[in-house]
């Protein structure tokens, strides 16, 4: 397999809140179309190994999503802890592989223990990433803190070692987020601005994604840049900016 035909959909959330359907915006459903072979192998790599059954459920919406917009499945599969062995021909048999949302840091252990930034490094086929898996795909990843305690915990790593699929570090569900509040901290404006210096985050709301292809990187809808303590909007709802 040769990375050089691989397409990257990293979503805030690909499906529209409260129901199974797709979110068309920013061209996302036409885009995968255009990618997206006519009957598809799907395989879905969870966020948390020890929970299969929330795993199932959430890989089964997915799936229900796309049928829903007509596209058509040969094969879904799900790569979690009670088949992580298998982790190596899992990819290689798939040609649209799907990186859950979740907890950033307890998903990026999974893949580290399957070794899945070298699994993946060749995989030809499409990836859509969903939230943590967005997150998770970045080169280095930006773990912001989300549970509590994790802001204060002088142990907690902020940045780890992700997938290298992007450069860009993401962070989703803008919408949701803007003014939660986390261990006393403001989620943006005391956590994630100091952070950011010297850094670059993107912070977009579900329906904006970001679209690798051919070496090049595009933010598709609404985002805002996070840099050197200060967020700026770079781009609005419909259109393309060009990171690269």
């Amino acid at each position: 397999m040769s990375a050089e035909n691989r397409k990257c959909f990293l979503t805030s959330s690909p499906i529209i809140s409260g129901s199974v359907e797709l979110n068309p915006a920013n061209e996302f459903i036409s885009e995968l179309r255009r990618c997206l072979k006519s009957q598809i192998r799907m395989l879905f790599i969870c966020a948390n190994p020890d929970i299969p059954e929330k795993t199932d459920r959430f890989a089964g919406n997915v799936k229900t999503a796309f049928e829903e917009a007509d596209f058509s499945f040969a094969e879904m599969m799900v790569l979690d802890g009670r088949n992580s062995t298998d982790a190596r021909k899992l990819i290689q048999n798939a040609d649209f592989i799907v990186l859950a949302g979740g907890h950033v840091p307890t998903q990026n252990l999974f893949f580290e223990d399957i070794g899945l930034r070298q699994l993946i490094a060749d995989f030809d086929g499409v990836l859509m990433g969903i939230s943590a898996g967005s997150m998770n795909s970045a080169d280095t990843v930006y773990a912001q803190p989300e549970m509590e305690g994790e802001a204060l915990d002088p142990e907690y790593h902020r940045f780890l070692k992700g997938l290298a699929l992007t450069e860009t570090m993401l962070l989703p569900h803008l919408q949701m987020i803007r003014e939660d509040v986390l261990d006393g901290l403001r989620v943006f404006e005391d956590i994630a601005f100091p952070d950011s210096m010297g850094k670059k985050f993107y912070a977009i709301p579900d329906g904006s994604y970001l679209f690798v292809y051919d070496g090049v990187e595009e933010l598709r809808g609404e985002a805002h840049l996070i840099q050197d303590g200060k967020m700026t909007q770079v781009s609005a709802e419909g259109e393309v900016l060009i990171l690269s």
